[in-house]
């Protein structure tokens, strides 16, 4: 079906910026049902911002592993590392801006969002195509299944530190 890398990944970086978007209300619209919660935000903390762009990220890379996975065998070295990547960009871009501004800015909370997805993607389309961390696959897919589990408790096991907290 996606014969064409480049297609794939601009495909994509606007799945996971669109159902991202939609997972930040999905929560309440489910009226907080316990599945929901394990891929969409149930609080304003950072921590759970980051499944935004994780969750639409990591099944948008399933699908492509699917269909690309025998034109390009970097694929999900590529990917995993990608999702990764915009996964923790998300905690630095906004702890960065709003520790030289002082307070969180909406568009700005947004652009994070967008950023963190436009560099996860751009960096997976790199690395499927140089092949440098293919040696790396099995510790990638570790911490994206570490990673998830984590996603999946903290909501009602928080550590208590501020990437937790709830600001509201």
């Amino acid at each position: 079906m996606y014969k064409n890398l480049r297609c794939c990944i601009i495909f994509g970086f606007f799945f996971t910026v669109i159902v991202g978007t939609l997972l930040h209300f999905a929560y309440d619209w489910s009226n907080h049902a316990f599945l929901v919660s394990l891929v969409a935000p149930v609080n304003e903390s950072t921590w759970e911002h980051m499944k935004l762009l994780f969750f639409p990220m990591l099944l948008f890379s399933i699908f492509c592993i699917s269909k690309q996975k025998s034109s390009y065998p970097n694929t999900v070295s590529g990917l995993f590392a990608g999702l990764l990547l915009g996964t923790f960009l998300i905690p630095i871009f906004f702890y960065t801006y709003t520790g030289i501004l002082g307070f969180d800015v909406f568009w700005l909370d947004i652009a994070v969002f967008i950023l963190s997805s436009f560099f996860a993607f751009t960096s997976a389309y790199r690395l499927i195509q140089s092949g440098k961390l293919k040696n790396c696959t099995y510790l990638l897919i570790g911490l994206v299944i570490i990673l998830t589990i984590c996603f999946f408790l903290f909501p009602y096991f928080p550590p208590k530190i501020g990437l937790f907290k709830n600001p509201v």
